[in-house]
């Protein structure tokens, strides 16, 4: 039953775009270990960015991500007779050229269960590639395989490991040192020591290559030469893009050669010591069946919505020592309080894994410090960051979305404290200036120099979009975070504090209906109370939507601000795969997200458009009108984007103008979960807020 879901879930290409170098280099593939570490490079085999690798490890899990082995150099070689011919598989850029290129040889790529390719060089010899990660474990599994072959040709696989040690930001280059590489014949495995990396690690780094049959024994006759070497010069085209560095030199140890016959699988296991893994059949066998539980959870969905389920795996993460948490997005992004909170419903409601969701807000509960959770945990394990004012709020909603499936009392009661102290420090003031007007009862939040909402670019010193005063969404978010913990405080016996919560969230209603509508027929004013005079801020921006799509909408649907926020919406900043952060018609409005970084992170929020906001406005329109279908409709175009960026999941971004790019992080987590969990709540009947 739920292989027929997973051969929908598919996404496979032909030699038709596989050899067409441009294509196969635009779409990138991932797969991770639930402890933040990834495997990621394009369909070509070619790595794009530093971000690239078959074994990025996590070594301060979830974060403390590393570029240890980038590739394997792989080549094909087919002996008859006296003659040998050698197919280089690999795909590497170089500066004005690319070398070697064995996208060429390529007949096929898919992704479930696992990153797949085929190749067919000359001599009728047809061989494939399986790329995946054991969960919970730094180290990844490269599986070979020939197909297919002539009886009388000797065939061999020539491996030679590319190496790096270096945080994942940045590029590897030269260096007189290097690492002690030691074979040992009878296991099969190479044991080498990588330079500690400054600021992640503190001793040097033992990685393991391991060759071995899929039960996990040594591969018989396999060799290693040493022969010591660096490539120099690989070039990164999106790092270029990006206005960063983008050479890199590697270093390879020597090379591995291994006779395989057709039929005969040949695993290359790869990770940070100690290790104690699974065999590659037993850790793909377990791969294989959490997608298929996955997949029961959606039994009655298309492709599309099957895609989404199995993109979430990719999101949630639980080190053994560590917090469970939501990776925001990859390649580059870590766990941020605020992206956590607005993914987990999608992430986790949508499939199941409530205890996951539980652990989520258990672990962020421990942070909450003077009622805010962190908006990020650096990447180099340090002290978390609290500079955010709608994270908390979103820690509420969360919470009382996984109580309205679980209805646990006593979960609910052992997040009472960080959940009630989230609303008297907000009424009583908090950091940056956050704290409730008591003229209005709205909630004020910044300070110069910080960008406390989710529109939060910032270069250098400059805020891009500071928004200080009473943001849109702030007040839409304090509203139904007040309705939330009053609703959850009557469920564990606190009527008079839910009866408090209940009359502020009347007077916040009150106030926001009066003081948000424009007169002007656009909706909602952006921010009021703007410095240095007050003035309120009538840019357009989606924001307001929150105001219809959150669980308490401050509108009902008779109501005529609903209809013009709605339209508004749709004529200015509705695009197929995303809400404009700005009007078109605005001075300001950037078309495109491209360039350095000053012209990147101006662009965020002054145009491009965002995936994720497609889902609250989705829900808005089916809460005002009742339309399922207009709603879902709206969505589907964002189906086709899980076949062209980041396969198999959605982007982060696109541009706010034809011909909409999609960029930024390849897979995201908002992205994904909001699509995914307003899908999955169009299809339930009868209930306003399942997820």
């Amino acid at each position: 039953m739920s292989e027929g879901v997973l051969g929908k879930a598919d996404i496979a290409f032909d030699a038709t775009l596989l050899q067409n170098e441009a294509e196969a280099m635009q779409r990138e593939w991932l797969v991770t270990n639930g402890i933040g570490g990834y495997s990621s490079a394009t369909l070509a085999n070619a790595n794009t960015r530093r971000y690239h690798g078959l074994l990025v490890a996590a070594l301060r899990p979830p974060v403390g991500r590393c570029v240890l082995l980038s590739k394997l150099e792989e080549t094909l070689c087919v002996k008859q007779g006296d003659q040998e011919k050698r197919f280089e598989l690999s795909t590497n850029l170089y500066p004005a050229v690319t070398h070697p290129t064995g996208y060429r040889w390529l007949e096929a790529w898919h992704m479930l269960p696992v990153p797949t390719w085929t190749w067919r060089v000359e001599e009728g010899v047809k061989i494939f590639k399986q790329v995946w990660m054991p969960k919970g474990h730094n180290a990844v599994y490269v599986a070979y395989c020939v197909l297919e072959g002539p009886k009388d040709v000797e065939i061999h696989l020539e491996l030679v490991p590319l190496l790096a040690w270096r945080d994942y930001h940045s590029e590897m280059a030269a260096t007189p040192s290097t690492p002690l590489a030691i074979w040992c014949e009878t296991n099969r495995c190479l044991r080498l020591r990588l330079s500690q990396i400054e600021g992640i690690t503190e001793a040097p780094i033992p990685l393991l290559l391991r060759l071995c049959k899929r039960d996990g024994q040594p591969y018989p006759a396999a060799s290693f030469s040493a022969n010591a070497c660096w490539y120099y010069r690989i070039q990164h085209p999106r790092e270029q893009e990006r206005g960063f560095d983008f050479c890199e030199d590697l270093y390879s140890p020597g090379v591995f050669r291994v006779p395989v016959a057709v039929g005969q699988t040949l695993v290359v296991e790869s990770g940070v010591e100690p290790l104690e893994l699974p065999t590659p059949a037993e850790s793909l066998d377990e791969l294989g069946k959490e997608q298929q539980l996955l997949l029961t959870h959606c039994l009655d969905a298309d492709p599309f919505e099957a895609r989404l389920v199995l993109a979430t795996r990719d999101f949630l993460v639980k080190p053994p020592e560590g917090r469970a948490t939501v990776v925001a997005g990859y390649h580059w992004f870590t766990d941020w309080g605020r992206d956590t909170m607005i993914s987990l419903p999608g992430l986790c409601l949508t499939t199941g894994k409530e205890a996951f969701a539980c652990s989520i807000l258990r672990s962020f509960a421990q942070f909450v410090d003077q009622g805010m959770i962190p908006n990020r945990f650096p990447d180099t394990g340090s002290q978390p960051e609290y500079n955010t004012a709608d994270a908390s709020l979103w820690f509420v909603l969360a919470a009382w979305r996984v109580h309205k499936i679980r209805k646990e009392r006593t979960f609910l009661e052992e997040l009472w404290p960080a959940l009630q102290g989230v609303i008297e420090s907000y009424w009583q003031g908090t950091r940056y200036n956050i704290h409730v007007d008591a003229r209005d009862y709205l909630l004020y939040a910044g300070t110069e120099g910080v960008a406390l909402t989710w529109m939060d670019a910032k270069v250098g010193n400059f805020v891009v979009t500071p928004r200080i005063g009473k943001p849109v969404e702030i007040n839409a978010l304090w509203y139904n975070a007040l309705r939330c913990v009053a609703e959850m405080a009557r469920e564990i016996g606190r009527a008079p504090d839910a009866q408090r919560y209940d009359e502020e969230a009347e007077r916040v209603r009150t106030s926001f209906q009066s003081r948000f509508v424009r007169a002007d027929g656009l909706g909602l004013y952006d921010v009021l109370d703007t410095p240095p005079n007050g003035e309120p801020d009538g840019t357009i921006r989606p924001n307001q939507v929150f105001a219809l799509s959150l669980p308490f909408p401050l509108f009902d649907a008779a109501h005529p601000t609903a209809l013009a926020i709605l339209r508004t919406v749709q004529n200015k900043l509705l695009t197929p795969f995303g809400l404009r952060t700005l009007a078109p018609d605005d001075p300001h409005y950037t078309a495109r997200y491209e360039g350095d970084v000053w012209h990147r992170d101006t662009a965020y929020h002054q145009g491009t458009a965002w995936p994720w906001l497609l889902g609250a406005f989705a829900e808005a329109v089916w809460k005002m009108t009742g339309n399922r279908e207009e709603a879902r409709r709206m969505l589907l175009p964002l189906s086709t984007q899980m076949e062209v960026y980041g396969v198999g999941s959605l982007a982060e971004i696109y541009d706010g103008s034809e011909p909409q790019r999609p960029n930024g992080c390849i897979a995201q987590a908002w992205s994904v979960a909001e699509i995914l969990r307003v899908l999955r709540q169009l299809k339930v009947e009868g209930e306003k807020e399942r997820f």
